[in-house]
């Protein structure tokens, strides 16, 4: 009789420890590892706008769509009909998966939406012309870490935000063009690297292309220098702070995230070779293909480190060359 009545109470302290057990361990691994701070300030150079024509109909009557470009946010809805994309992806690493959801979000919005046959009723009974798609838009992403001693890049990279016109798609194809240079110029100092690319329906591709920014901008605790739709950073105290890479830290990490009109698949970048052949796909992307464009590099701060272990953490998808 006693020890079935001990059976309940012991249950509810197996439970009750096995429920502190969790955040036990989680403090104990950031006591174990603890989140980079001041090491992940870094510069952002980036724009563009997602656009695309109405199709007109008799009558005169026609509607622009596109929702607000680059500067002003991503978004817009799904009308039918929508591309069934052709996509691959590699490494399955998180690139991959936030295209895989805006896709499921196109699906979703393209059922609770394409049951009304056709667009809003107009005066006399006529319908708004429907959306056209402008084809498939390819996401590509490059990564490459590279050795410390390539500070010659940092200087490159805050010169190009100070000078470039981020506002207009040649302006961007200048950034992508100098950018990749500035990394070809370099091969003896690329140490790491992650090449992924694949494409979504054009009205996926606003809040994909916004989700991957964001993903890569979240592995920073500051942007010192930044010239993102025209608009540089205005902060002097910010701007006096940012510097070349300091003598003790051992990587700088740059991401060069492009959304383009023309179909692109880039290799893996298993090589040096590889990785030299993406970068002179992506500098040669044309200004009336570039939709937006994001550069974003780590460290910028002066004295701020980029250690090997903290590489790992953020990118856990690079590979050694």
């Amino acid at each position: 009789m006693a020890s079935s009545k001990l059976r309940p109470q012991v249950g509810q302290i197996r439970h009750w420890l096995s429920g502190l057990l969790v955040p036990v361990l989680v403090v104990g691994l950031l006591v174990l590892h603890p989140q980079p701070s001041e090491a992940a300030r870094g510069g952002r150079i980036g724009g563009g706008s997602f656009r695309a024509p109405s199709m007109p109909r008799s009558g005169g009557y026609s509607r622009s769509y596109g929702g607000g470009g680059y500067g002003r946010g991503y978004g817009g809805g799904m009308g039918f009909p929508f591309i069934i994309p052709i996509f691959g992806f590699g490494g399955g690493s998180l690139f991959g998966l936030l295209i895989l959801m805006a896709l499921a979000g196109v699906v979703v919005n393209a059922v609770r939406n394409g049951g009304g046959g056709g667009g809003p009723a107009i005066g006399g009974g006529y319908r708004a012309p429907r959306e056209l798609s402008t084809g498939p838009v390819s996401m590509l992403q490059m990564q490459i870490g590279l050795l410390a001693s390539a500070k010659a890049l940092q200087t490159d990279l805050r010169q190009l935000a100070a000078s470039a016109d981020t506002s207009t798609s040649s302006g961007l194809q200048r950034v992508l063009q100098e950018t990749t240079l500035a990394l070809l110029r370099q091969p003896e100092l690329w140490v790491y690297a992650n090449v992924e690319s694949g494409s979504v329906p054009f009205n996926a591709s606003e809040s994909t292309f916004n989700r991957l920014s964001m993903t890569e901008r979240s592995k920073l605790h500051a942007e010192i220098t930044t010239n993102v739709g025209g608009v540089r950073n205005g902060n002097a105290a910010e701007l006096s702070s940012s510097g070349d890479a300091d003598a003790t830290n051992e990587f700088i990490v740059v991401t060069v995230l492009v959304a383009s009109r023309q179909s692109v698949k880039l290799k893996q970048a298993n090589s040096g070779e590889d990785l030299r052949e993406t970068l002179r796909i992506l500098g040669s992307t044309s200004s009336s293909d570039l939709m937006a464009l994001e550069v974003i590099w780590q460290p910028d701060g002066s004295g701020d480190v980029l250690s090997a272990d903290e590489l790992v953490m953020a990118y856990p998808n690079l590979q050694h060359l």
